[in-house]
């Protein structure tokens, strides 16, 4: 006879049948898997065995108007919202139909855009790093919400699920941290195997997450017993009605056993004890379900016909999926990025009656024109609110303009920062965001890289991120070596994002606006010492400001001095490409042979205008390059390579380069600062060795 179990929250009959022919379906998917291991585990996949319960629960609860950030065993909860195994497995075999991400991502990493069904934006290979994007949900949700632009019937909830090893990591402190700050709609969902791979609860951590979110005043907090499928089904309830209601964070801590392997390639027979996976054995959700059933008088009969049809449809899915087709090779460029419609230049760049500005102004007014337009966009960062407005002035007073709710400052969280506009970008705000100095995006570059620059590619091109990134980069005279960096190298081997770098007002309008615009990543580096045009030889960085319909496309360089004709023909002439302070290097250097030195400023990095530069290239037969960067393996030695290789036959002398002394820092010493950096008078040096040679 089974064991009777008292006080249980009364649930619908229909509900527990569903839910246990998905534990079924779910426990044969991972037998299955094993059973065809030199199939299945071609691609490292996990399994929910032993979650099954905690991940029906919440996946039978969440609606279509809510946001979900999975983690890598979640496969249960996607049963729960509807997915059907085949597509699953679609995944688990990187076929071409798999439909999150088009064979490009590992089993149970999905990305969902469909009607009727919750939305689950890209997620990295979740094991943490996706709490900050699924934070950044439930802020932009929250700031829709705030000015009214929500459009959906119910109020929504973010889930984001979450293994407890997973607590450790700091930027899930940042996510915590922000959403008890700001009062925001989220769920975390911390499933506690007790298992990271190979290292028990014991090593990795002194307390539990339930434990741990003590310390974030305003978290709620519950405990579940994930093994059992009413408790859990009741904790999540709750969960969800009170996030629901109150717009407020909620912590689950759903304790459940670890049934299957680590993932396919860290096999639970390689470090687990037999004592330890006999113990887990006995917390098998399926057993317990089916004894409540039972308890509550369903046949066995039934329930084993449920257990029957469950493995033969999970078998004809499997079959199907092995016959499915794999993916064209040819595909694999698509969806790098998304197109942008932004193709051509508009507005005016000189306006009759225009008055110049500088560049800090420049992009002070493109951030003012895009907020007044645009009501789904916002604008924070550090010291950016409030009465500072900015440790440049470049926000000035914007937020007493447009309220705390659109311009505001964080916390000094760069990751935070960086990663919570792909969810902000998933739910429909759009986000602008500065990091304070180029120095300082290190603890950002994990989400830049993992959660922004993949999100197009590996969801299929269902989720491209539009954030705009606002970075000050650059030395200006005794900044020292963290406040003076140059960065855009290690960006720009960041596949999937743009890297713009404006040298003069106008430009830093029309790029910031075609930047806004794009729908992918877009980083903005604004060189502090051309801000104001304070720094000797720049005061051509000051410009007539362009109207506010002003755009230019990213990719697109421009010819800020040409050459003239007859040296161009008497083969007397070069071209110097160059970004941001090297342009007025080059001017000053240029000044030693009139009329014979085209400037090309690159304006954008990635993309970058190849087309242009080799026209340059080809007009002129002589090329050099500038960075403020140290210039070994820099992005101007990169370009001055690939120069190399794809001009070789017309060019009349090496391709010459010039950057920083290869330093890891910029030291404090104004002296020494100028000692390190290229300047006009090296910049001659190396011009003079290039026309004569």
């Amino acid at each position: 006879m089974p064991t009777i179990i008292k006080n249980k929250p009364k649930i619908n009959t229909r509900i527990l049948t569903k839910a246990y022919r998905l534990m079924c379906t779910a426990k044969r998917m991972a037998e299955l898997y094993e059973e065809n291991k030199a199939i299945c585990s071609k691609y490292v996949h996990s399994t929910s065995r032993g979650h099954e319960a905690i991940q029906l629960a919440t996946g039978l609860q969440l609606e279509p108007q809510d946001f979900a950030s999975l983690y890598y065993r979640d496969e249960s909860i996607l049963l729960g919202l509807g997915l059907n195994p085949y597509e699953l497995m679609l995944q688990l075999m990187a076929k071409a139909d798999d439909p999150f991400s088009g064979g490009r991502t590992y089993y149970s990493h999905p990305s969902l855009k469909r009607k009727g069904l919750t939305t689950i934006p890209h997620q990295s290979s979740a094991t943490g790093m996706q709490a900050i994007p699924a934070t950044g949900m439930a802020h932009g949700i929250a700031y829709l919400e705030s000015q009214n632009l929500l459009k959906t019937k119910e109020n929504p909830v973010v889930l984001c699920s979450l293994g407890d090893g997973s607590v450790t990591e700091g930027e899930v402190s940042e996510a915590f941290q922000m959403a008890v700050l700001k009062k925001l709609p989220i769920i975390y969902l911390v499933q506690d195997n007790d298992w990271g791979i190979s290292a028990t609860g014991a090593e990795m951590r002194s307390m539990d997450a339930y434990e741990f979110a003590s310390g974030f005043k305003g978290m709620k907090r519950l405990r579940v017993d994930g093994s059992d499928f009413v408790d859990s089904f009741d904790g999540m309830k709750k969960a969800i009605a009170y996030t629901r209601k109150y717009r407020k964070p909620v912590l689950v801590h759903a304790t459940c056993p670890l049934l299957g392997h680590h993932t396919s390639g860290v096999r639970r027979e390689w470090y687990r004890p037999e004592s330890d996976l006999s113990k887990h054995e006995t917390l098998d959700p399926i057993p317990k379900m089916k004894e409540f059933l039972l308890s509550l008088g369903a046949p066995e009969d039934s329930l084993q016909e449920i257990e029957s049809a469950a493995g033969k449809y999970v078998e004809e899915e499997f079959e199907k999926a092995m016959a499915a087709p794999d993916p064209d090779p040819a595909t694999v460029l698509n969806h790098k990025f998304a197109p942008t419609e932004i193709t051509k230049e508009k507005g005016k760049r000189k306006p009759k009656g225009g008055e110049k500005v500088v560049m800090v102004d420049a992009a002070l007014h493109a951030v003012d024109e895009i907020l007044k337009k645009h009501p789904e966009s916002l604008f924070y960062g550090q010291d950016v609110g409030g009465q500072l407005g900015g440790v440049f002035r470049e926000a000035a007073n914007l937020a007493k303009k447009y309220g705390d709710d659109r311009v505001f400052n964080t916390p000094i969280q760069e990751a935070y920062i960086i990663g919570s506009t792909a969810g902000m970008s998933a739910v429909g705000a759009k986000a602008i965001v500065e990091i304070q100095f180029a120095d300082y995006i290190w603890p950002g570059m994990n989400q830049l890289v993992e959660e922004l620059s993949k999100s197009c590619y590996l969801s299929n091109g269902q989720f491209p991120v539009q954030s705009l990134i606002r970075v000050p980069i650059g030395a200006y005279g005794g900044g020292g070596p963290y406040h003076s960096g140059s960065v855009e190298s290690t960006l720009l081997t960041i596949r999937g994002i743009k890297v713009a770098y404006p040298s003069n007002a106008a430009d830093m309008k029309g790029l910031l606006k075609a930047a806004f615009y794009d729908p992918n990543p877009v980083v903005m580096l604004e060189h502090k010492g051309l801000y104001w045009s304070k720094v000797k030889g720049t005061e051509e960085a000051k410009t007539i400001e362009p109207d506010k319909d002003y755009i230019i496309p990213l990719g697109k360089a421009n010819i800020v001095q040409r050459a003239l004709d007859e040296k161009i023909e008497e083969g007397e002439s070069a071209v110097i490409i160059t970004y941001g302070m090297g342009v007025y290097w080059a001017k000053e250097a240029s000044r030693k042979f009139p009329g014979c030195v085209e400037i090309l400023d690159l304006r954008t990095l990635n993309p970058l205008d190849w087309e242009g530069i080799k026209e340059a290239v080809q007009r002129h037969n002589k090329a050099m390059i500038i960075t403020e960067e140290p210039i070994l393996n820099s992005f101007a030695e990169s370009l001055a390579g690939r120069i190399s290789m794809e001009c070789f036959k017309i060019l009349d002398a090496p391709v010459m380069t010039i950057g920083a002394e290869n330093l890891p820092a910029i030291a404090l010493n104004v002296d020494l600062e100028h000692a390190m950096l290229p300047n006009a008078g090296k910049v001659t040096e190396i011009l003079t060795e290039l026309m004569y040679f």
